[in-house]
C-alpha cells in the first residue's frame, strides 16, 4: 500500500530533477539550479535594504 511518504519521496525525487538535471532549452539547455547559480554569481545583490536604498538624509 502506498502512503503520504511514498508521495513526499516521488515529488522530492521529481523536484531534484526538474531543478537539477532537466536541461532547459530557453536557457541554454542548462539545469535552472546552475543558470540561478550562475545570475547570483554574476549580479550581487545588496545584502540589506539600508544599503540598497539611498539615504534621504
Amino acid at each position: 500500500m502506498k502512503g503520504i511518504d511514498d508521495l513526499e519521496i516521488a515529488v522530492a525525487e521529481y523536484v531534484d530533477w526538474f531543478d537539477h538535471r532537466r536541461l532547459h532549452g530557453e536557457i541554454g539547455l542548462v539545469p535552472l539550479a546552475e543558470h540561478e547559480e550562475d545570475f547570483y554569481r554574476h549580479n550581487t545583490a545588496a545584502t540589506t535594504v539600508a544599503a540598497s536604498v539611498p539615504s534621504l538624509h
